[in-house]
C-alpha cells in the first residue's frame, strides 16, 4: 500500500497531501465534508503524520472552494501547536487534472498542475523529493473515524447531480443500491434515460440495470464499474445524450495537459467528432470512427486522463447506441 511504501523511506521527511482539490464539475462531497467536518479530515491527515513520521502537512484545497478552505483553516486555528507548525495551505487550480496525485505533487513542486510521467511514484519521491502521501479527505475522515471507534466506516459520501428533485451530497450506506440514493434525493424529476456513475471518468447505466446495484466497490467492480469521484448523474429522458456527450467531451479535451499526442490532439478530434454527430446528424461511418478512434486513444497517453474521457466516450456509444445512430442536426441548445 501507499502508507506501507512512505513508512519504509520515511525517516522523519515525510509529507502528507490533503487532497481536495476536486476538480470534478458534478462533485461536491468533498467540499461539504470538509466545510461541515473539518476536525475529522484533521484528524486523519495527524494520525497520518504521526504513523508515517510526516515532517509537513500540506491542505491542497480547490482554490474555488472557498467555504471549504475557510472552514478547515479556522478549525486548523483550533488545533494544538505543534499540530499547527505542521500544515501549510496550498490552493489547487481549478483544473480536472488537478487532483491527480502526480499533478498535486507537481504543483506543490513546480507550480504546474499537470500530471507527470511515474515512476518514480510520489510514495517514492514526492514534495521537495520526500516520500509523499497524497491522501483523498474522505479517505482521512475514514482513517479518523476508525481510530475513534475501532471500526471501519460503513457509509460513502455521493453526490447527486441531474435531474433529481434535491441535488446535493448524501452519506449513505454502503451497501445501499443507486435507486435508494435517487430516492433519498427526491428522486428523479422525469423518467430517467441513463445513470452516470462515477462522473466524468465513469460509466453511464441503463436506469434498469443501475437501480438495484449496490454501491459498494466489490459489486460495482463486478458489473464493470467505479464510483470514482462519487457522482451519480441522472439524466432525464428529455435530455439529448447525444448532444451531453459532446459537451463533456470538449469540457474534458480542454482540460487537457498538453503533454502528449493521444490527449492533446486525440481528444480534440473526439470532441470535434461528437460535436459534428450532434450539429449535422449521423452518417454510417460516424460511430465506427468515434469507436476505432477511442480504441487509438485509449492506454497511449501519459497519464490517465485520456484513457478516463474514451471509456466515458465508450460507455456513451454503448448505452445511447439508438440515439447515436438516430441522430439528427441539433443546435446544441439541449446539451449540457
Amino acid at each position: 500500500t501507499k502508507w506501507r511504501a512512505v513508512a519504509q523511506r520515511s525517516r522523519g521527511d515525510a509529507v502528507i497531501v490533503v487532497n481536495g482539490a476536486e476538480g470534478e464539475p458534478q462533485s461536491k462531497k468533498d467540499r461539504v465534508l470538509m466545510s461541515e467536518r473539518p476536525h475529522l479530515v484533521l484528524d486523519g491527515a495527524f494520525i497520518a503524520a504521526r504513523v508515517l513520521r510526516a515532517g509537513a502537512v500540506i491542505l491542497y484545497i480547490g482554490e474555488r472552494h472557498d467555504a471549504a478552505r475557510n472552514a478547515m483553516l479556522r478549525a486548523l486555528s483550533a488545533r494544538p501547536e505543534s499540530e499547527r507548525r505542521l500544515v501549510t495551505p496550498s490552493a489547487a487550480p481549478a483544473r480536472y487534472v488537478a487532483g491527480a496525485e502526480a499533478a498535486a505533487v507537481h504543483f506543490l513542486n513546480e507550480g504546474i498542475a499537470t500530471p507527470t510521467n511515474v515512476p518514480p511514484y510520489p510514495f517514492e519521491r514526492g514534495v521537495g523529493a520526500a516520500p509523499t502521501l497524497v491522501q483523498n479527505v474522505e479517505t482521512l475522515a475514514h482513517i479518523a473515524s476508525l481510530a475513534r471507534t475501532g471500526q471501519a466506516p460503513q457509509t460513502t459520501l455521493v453526490t447527486l447531480a441531474g435531474a433529481v428533485k434535491r441535488p446535493g451530497v448524501l452519506e449513505v450506506e454502503a451497501h445501499a443500491t443507486i435507486g435508494d440514493s435517487v430516492l433519498r434525493a427526491g428522486g428523479a424529476i422525469e423518467a430517467p434515460r441513463a445513470i452516470l456513475v462515477g462522473g466524468y471518468f465513469g460509466s453511464w447505466v441503463e436506469p434498469e440495470h443501475a437501480w438495484n446495484l449496490p454501491l459498494d466497490a466489490d459489486s460495482l467492480r463486478r458489473h464493470g464499474l467505479g464510483l470514482g469521484c462519487g457522482v451519480i448523474g441522472v439524466l432525464p429522458a428529455s435530455r439529448c445524450p447525444v448532444c451531453d456527450t459532446a459537451g463533456i467531451m470538449h469540457y474534458l479535451a480542454g482540460e487537457s495537459s498538453a503533454q502528449c499526442g493521444p490527449c492533446f490532439f486525440g481528444l480534440r478530434a473526439l470532441a470535434d467528432a461528437c460535436t459534428r454527430v450532434a450539429e449535422r446528424g449521423t452518417n454510417p461511418e460516424d460511430i465506427k470512427r468515434l469507436q476505432r478512434w477511442a480504441g487509438e486513444v485509449r492506454g497511449r497517453g501519459a497519464c490517465r486522463h485520456p484513457d478516463g474521457a474514451v471509456m466515458f466516450l465508450s460507455s456513451s456509444l454503448h448505452v445511447f447506441a439508438q440515439e447515436f445512430a438516430a441522430h439528427r442536426a441539433h443546435n446544441m441548445s439541449r446539451s449540457a
